[in-house]
C-alpha cells in the first residue's frame, strides 16, 4: 500500500492510500496554518478508519514542489520521517529521491523565495 501526502494545495491537505492504481481511501481537509497539528492525526485516522495498519504501508509518495513554504516543508518532513520510521522507500513528485547516508529522503523544491516576514519600510532621513 502507498501513502500519498500533498500539502501544496493552498490551505488544503490531501492524503490517500493506494494499492497500485486503485485508491483505497482518500481524505481532504482544510488546515490553514495548521498542517503541522493536523497532518499526523489525519494520517492515523484514515489508516485506522479503513481497517489498515501502518505496517501495511510499503512506500510513501509526497508532493514536494509548489505551494506555500511552510506547508510544503511540513508535508515533506512528515513524509521523510514516516518513511524512515517505517523503513519504506519514499518518492517526491519530482521523482528525484536523494540519499542521505544510508537512508533515502525527498527534498522540498521551492518555486520562490520564502515570504515569512514583513519587509520594513525604509525610514532613513537625510540630515
Amino acid at each position: 500500500m502507498v501513502l500519498y501526502i500533498d500539502t501544496t494545495i493552498g490551505d488544503n491537505v490531501l492524503i490517500s492510500l493506494r494499492d497500485g492504481k486503485k485508491t483505497l481511501a482518500k481524505k481532504s481537509f482544510l488546515a490553514p496554518r495548521q498542517q503541522s497539528e493536523k497532518l499526523l492525526p489525519a494520517i492515523e485516522q484514515i489508516i485506522k478508519s479503513h481497517g489498515f495498519d501502518l505496517k501495511q504501508i510499503k512506500k510513501i509518495e509526497v508532493a514536494n514542489q509548489g505551494g506555500g513554504f511552510s506547508a510544503l516543508r511540513i508535508g515533506v518532513v512528515t513524509a521523510n520521517a514516516l518513511a524512515y520510521a517505517l523503513g519504506v522507500p519514499i518518492e517526491g513528485s519530482d521523482k528525484k529521491p536523494k540519499n542521505a547516508g544510508k537512508i533515502q529522503v525527498v527534498a522540498p523544491q521551492y518555486d520562490r523565495e520564502p515570504s515569512i516576514t514583513v519587509k520594513k519600510a525604509n525610514h532613513l532621513h537625510h540630515i
